[in-house]
């Protein structure tokens, strides 16, 4: 099935379109969580942190915890349903999400065609280096999943991403 990935703005519409089994939503300390359609009873995993790639005071940045709990939550949903991550923009935390859901899926293969199929779904995708570099450590893909995001490139400038889809399964 697909991992869909969109913006705050567009998980809504997103959710009630494709109808997922599970969401991800990455949002700021401070930011409202939506109430997606259909995603009741542990079925919509709310992580708050900040979009940056560093220690910086007074924020929260992306810790191997929210990582860790992300893909303990990803571990139980079945890839052939339909998967929807969202952050702000649909750019960085969700993307590094989406990447990360898709190497998990995918243990076999090779973590820069992932990243090829990402950038090939969204000119705009940036995926957040630091839940990368966590991801890559605790699924033992040994600095591959760094460096295949790494390949990627910035990617277009955006406020908002349009939504898009990766395949589940490589």
């Amino acid at each position: 099935m697909k991992i869909w990935v969109s913006s705050l703005f567009d998980a809504r519409t997103v959710a009630t379109r494709v109808k997922p089994a599970r969401a991800v939503s990455l949002l700021s300390p401070g930011d409202d969580f939506p109430a997606l359609p259909g995603l009741l009873n542990g079925r919509h995993h709310c992580v708050r942190l900040h979009d940056i790639t560093e220690e910086i005071d007074g924020h929260i940045s992306p810790s191997r915890d929210h990582v860790r709990g992300v893909i303990r939550f990803l571990g139980d949903h079945d890839p052939d349903d339909p998967l929807l991550i969202h952050c702000w923009a649909g750019i960085s935390r969700s993307t590094a999400t989406a990447f990360v859901a898709a190497c998990l899926y995918n243990p076999q293969s090779d973590e820069a065609a992932i990243a090829a199929a990402l950038r090939s779904a969204s000119p705009t995708a940036f995926p957040n280096a630091r839940i990368v570099a966590f991801a890559d450590d605790i699924l033992g893909r040994n600095g591959r999943m760094s460096a295949g995001v790494m390949t990627m490139g910035r990617g277009d400038l955006a406020e908002l991403a349009s939504p898009f889809s990766i395949p589940a399964r490589f």
